[in-house]
């Protein structure tokens, strides 16, 4: 199923800020590289959460599946001084690529990795976060927003990725209700 027009996301790249030199090398290096590269939230998606990081300038972030860090790095960029973004990962593989990437962009300061199960994690960060960004393993959705919701700040933000569920929404009613 074709998710966006090839024609609208070439006019949106092309009117957007260009993606960072370091996102595109992260960019390259998670395609060439790590398995399942799809999950990468990619040059509009993270120009569209480091607009909302910007927007809100948030003190403190939480991030709920990390990937390959390129999402913590866009969210981070809209941190105020002396902000700090968590970001948890339950895969420890991936956990050298994510630290040399936010070092190249000078992150290392702002952003702090947690790696392990996020239902375990999550009790045991501060609370009042500014911005929470969801996306991780999508059964959990819910939990991570039962566990995260006390956590946010009056007038904070919860994002949830992926709730579209690559156009799955629009299938048949009845299958949907079981994968609920």
């Amino acid at each position: 199923m074709e998710i966006v027009n090839p024609d609208i996301n070439a006019y949106a790249e092309k009117h957007s800020d260009p993606e960072p030199d370091t996102l595109a090398k992260l960019n390259r290096e998670t395609h060439a590289n790590v398995l399942m590269p799809r999950m990468l939230s990619g040059h509009l998606q993270g120009r569209i959460l480091s607009m909302i990081s910007k927007l809100t300038g948030p003190r403190f972030i939480l991030e709920i599946g990390t990937y390959t860090g390129y999402s913590a790095i866009c969210l981070a960029e809209g941190l105020t001084p002396g902000g700090k973004l968590h970001t948890i990962d339950i895969n420890d593989e991936r956990e050298g690529l994510i630290k040399k990437y936010i070092r190249m962009a000078g992150m290392e300061n702002r952003i702090e990795c947690h790696t392990g199960n996020a239902m375990d994690i999550i009790p045991h960060l501060p609370s009042d976060f500014d911005l929470v960004f969801i996306d991780a393993d999508k059964s959990n959705y819910s939990n991570y927003y039962k566990l995260v919701f006390n956590k946010v700040r009056p007038g904070g933000i919860i994002l949830a990725d992926n709730v579209l569920w690559s156009g799955k929404i629009l299938d048949d009613k009845k299958s949907m209700d079981k994968d609920t």
